[in-house]
C-alpha cells in the first residue's frame, strides 16, 4: 500500500497540520495537485482556505458532493512515523489528512471517468474550530454550485479496516463550547475576610455544574458537561481575583442543549450571589447535530451490504462526538459514515497511526456508490 498515490499524499498532507482558517500550504498542495489533473470537467473555486471543485457530469440534471475537512490540531505529535509534522506543536491527529487523500482519490476517478451527474468537492477548512462549515455554506460560491446532497466520512480507530459504521438519524451531538469568567477581589492569603476567592467560587461552580446532567436532563436522553480546563490565581499565598473555567457541552437533542444552558446560567448567578462577584459566559464555537438522512442511510448500507462483499458495515449508535458537517445535513440531505482504521489510540491521541490501507479501500466504496447513486433514476429526497 506505500505505493499508493493517496498514501503518499497522505503522507505529505500529514507533515503540514495547520489551525482552522490557516490552513495556507494545506490549501496549496491541493491547488497544485488539482492543476495538475486534467481540467476538461473542472472548475476550481476558493474560499477563504477551502477550495469547492465541480467535476462537470456528462448529462446532469444533479449535483451529488463529497466533503473533506482540511485543518489539524494543536497537539505535539508522538507517533512513530517518517513523516512527523513539521509544523511543531500541531498535527493531524483526527485524520483529516487522510479525509483530503480520500477526497482527492474520488476525485481523480471521476475525471477521468464522469458520471452522469456533475460531482462538488468541498474541501472544508476550520473543522476544528471556530467552524468551516455553516459560513462556507453562506458563501456565493457555495451557494452557484450548491448540491442536492452531501456526503463525508470519518475515520473511526476502533473499528476494523475494511469496517464501516453509521446509522439513520442523529450520529453525533448537537456540541458547544463553554467558558465562564469569574471576577472577585484579590487580596492576601492570611486575610480571607478582605477579599472574594474565585478560586473557591469556581471550585463550588464546577461541582454544581456537575449537577445539571444528573438532576435536570432526562435520563433517558443524554447530555454531557465537562470542564476541561480552570485558571486562576497567581501565587500561593494571594487569594485569586479571577478564575476561568473552560469546557464543552454536548446533547443529543437541541431541546437539552437549551435546557443545559439555561441551567448554567442559573447557577452561575447562584454563584455571583453567594460569592459577591461577577461572572461572564461565553459558549464560544457551537455545532449542530450530525442526522444522518433516514432513507438515504438505509439504502446505502443495504448497497453496501448487497454490492461490496468486501466491507462489513456496522449499524452503530449514536456518539458524543461532534462535527460541523451537521451544519451541512441540517439544510442538504445526506450522511456521514465512519470508516474503520484499526488503532489502538484514539481521535485527538499524540500517538495515533490509523491503518492506510484504509485509505483506497474508501476511495474504491465511495466511487463505485457515488456511481451507482448517479445512474438512479429517481431518488429518495
Amino acid at each position: 500500500m506505500t505505493d499508493s498515490p493517496f498514501v503518499r499524499i497522505r503522507r505529505d498532507l500529514h507533515q503540514i497540520p495547520e489551525p482552522g482558517f490557516a490552513e495556507y500550504k494545506t490549501q496549496r498542495y491541493l491547488l497544485d495537485y488539482l492543476e495538475r489533473l486534467p481540467q476538461e470537467r473542472l472548475q476550481i473555486k476558493t474560499w477563504r482556505t477551502g477550495i469547492l471543485v465541480r467535476v462537470r457530469g456528462l448529462h446532469p440534471k444533479r449535483t451529488i458532493a463529497w466533503r473533506a475537512d482540511m485543518d489539524g490540531l494543536p497537539i505535539r505529535e508522538e507517533t512513530t512515523y517518517p513523516f512527523r509534522s513539521t509544523h511543531e506543536g500541531y498535527m493531524h491527529a483526527c485524520g483529516h489528512d487522510m479525509h483530503m487523500a480520500i477526497g482527492l482519490g474520488i476525485l481523480t476517478h471521476f475525471v477521468h471517468h464522469p458520471v452522469d451527474d456533475d460531482l462538488l468537492f468541498v474541501f472544508q477548512p476550520a473543522e476544528e474550530g471556530p467552524g468551516g462549515a455553516k459560513p462556507m455554506m453562506e458563501s456565493e460560491a457555495f451557494a452557484e454550485w450548491r448540491p442536492d446532497c452531501i456526503f463525508a466520512l470519518h475515520i473511526a480507530p476502533e473499528y476494523p479496516v475494511g469496517h464501516i459504521a453509521t446509522k439513520p438519524g442523529i450520529l453525533f451531538a448537537n456540541t458547544s463550547e463553554l467558558m465562564i469568567e469569574l471576577t472577585g477581589k484579590g487580596g492576601h492569603a492570611a486575610f480571607p475576610h478582605k477579599a472574594n476567592d474565585m478560586v473557591v467560587a469556581a471550585s463550588h461552580l464546577v461541582t454544581q455544574l456537575q449537577s445539571i446532567v444528573a438532576r435536570n436532563i432526562d435520563p433517558l436522553d443524554a447530555a454531557v458537561v465537562t470542564v476541561g480546563k480552570i485558571e486562576g490565581g497567581t501565587k500561593q499565598n494571594i487569594i485569586a481575583e479571577t478564575a476561568r473555567l473552560e469546557g464543552t457541552i454536548r446533547t443529543l437533542s437541541l431541546e437539552s442543549m437549551a435546557r443545559v444552558k439555561s441551567r448554567i446560567e442559573a447557577l452561575v448567578k447562584g454563584v455571583e450571589a453567594g460569592f459577591e462577584c461577577t461572572a461572564t459566559i461565553d459558549y464560544g464555537c457551537g455545532y449542530c447535530q450530525v442526522y444522518n438522512h433516514e432513507a438515504l442511510t438505509e439504502q446505502f448500507m443495504e448497497w453496501v451490504g448487497t454490492k461490496r462483499p468486501d466491507i462489513t458495515p456496522i449499524r452503530c449508535s449514536e456518539a458524543m462526538t461532534g462535527e460541523d458537517f451537521g451544519f451541512f445535513l441540517s439544510e442538504i440531505p445526506g450522511f456521514l459514515f465512519w470508516l474503520g482504521v484499526n488503532t489502538p489510540y484514539g481521535l485527538h491521541h499524540a500517538k495515533i497511526e490509523p491503518d492506510e490501507r484504509a485509505i483506497d479501500i474508501a476511495i474504491s466504496l465511495v466511487t463505485d456508490y457515488l456511481t451507482w447513486l448517479s445512474g438512479q433514476e429517481e431518488w429518495l429526497i
